[in-house]
């Protein structure tokens, strides 16, 4: 497929091998790996394909570890996150479209805040990648941004991408670090391991995502969130927003969490939110 005949018939057989491997996006795929060895989006490849490119060097590797199932961002060494473009590989979580919903909730709370006369203080829980740290502290320039993640080697991929963009990063865990922050906190967001405890049918995030990222603990997998919304209280002030993702099947273990919290005088309200597909997805509760 290297190297011989024409760009476009190698991404029609990409694209087939792709679709027989049981990769979601086959054509996608093809073109997207083919985009990175050239240096080019899907709308240049494309003029490029139809004026007859020949086959970038080394796309049949490409192609065939992508039917493999390596994730596809880990064979381009980034993923897209709302405007940011992410450095993501082995031992760090993929950043999904549907926590960019997530970030937006945290963004329009901190830019409420500072519309209000006061600078945000934010704080991503669990970071992972950056993602909704790097979201924040981009969208929204005059937040103070901590992120906390408690893995290696995630750490090293949220530090090269929360470089330059002002958030602060810490290596630790979420249910402890900085305490020195406690009342004080205008919003803290977080994609945190929720999966509950079964084998998931994607080979991508099954053999790839780390388990640390995924799995929350507990029969439902609840278990680190409820330990969260629990941290959470400490550090919010009053007024302050607490925004969780969570799993699709996890709408009433939450809505029960913040209830039962609710009661003991620690939230006023919690809602849980959709995401791009309509699936309930996270949680927004406001600290009483």
């Amino acid at each position: 497929m290297d190297g011989a005949g024409e760009l476009r018939a190698a991404l029609r057989v990409a694209a087939a091998a792709l679709n027989a491997a049981g990769v979601e996006s086959p054509r996608a795929d093809a073109e997207l790996l083919a985009g990175h060895l050239l240096g080019q989006d899907r709308g240049r490849l494309a003029v490029t394909a139809l004026m007859g490119a020949p086959v970038p060097a080394g796309y049949g590797e490409l192609v065939a570890a992508r039917a493999s199932r390596i994730p596809l961002q880990h064979l381009t060494g980034g993923a897209p996150f709302r405007s940011l473009s992410l450095a993501v590989g082995p031992g760090v979580f993929v950043p999904r479209p549907e926590t960019e919903l997530v970030a937006q909730a945290a963004i329009d709370e901190a830019r409420a805040v500072l519309a209000a006369g006061r600078e945000p203080l934010v704080v991503d829980a669990c970071t992972g990648s950056g993602a909704i740290a790097a979201a924040v502290a981009t969208e929204v320039p005059g937040a103070v941004v901590h992120a906390i993640e408690l893995h290696e080697a995630a750490h090293a991929y949220a530090a090269k991408n929360l470089a330059g963009t002002g958030a602060r990063l810490h290596l630790g865990d979420a249910l402890t670090a900085l305490e020195e922050l406690a009342g004080t906190v205008d919003v803290l967001v977080s994609n945190p391991p929720y999966v509950p405890p079964r084998e998931h049918a994607d080979p991508e995030v099954q053999l790839h995502d780390p388990d640390t990222a995924l799995y929350g603990g507990g029969a439902d997998g609840m278990d680190f969130p409820r330990a969260l919304a629990l941290r959470a209280a400490q550090l919010l002030r009053t007024g302050g927003l607490f925004v969780m993702e969570h799993d699709e099947t996890q709408e009433n273990a939450v809505l029960a969490l913040f209830g039962a919290v609710a009661a003991a005088g620690a939230w006023a309200e919690a809602t849980v939110l959709p995401d791009l597909a309509g699936r309930p997805r996270f949680v927004v509760a406001r600290r009483s």
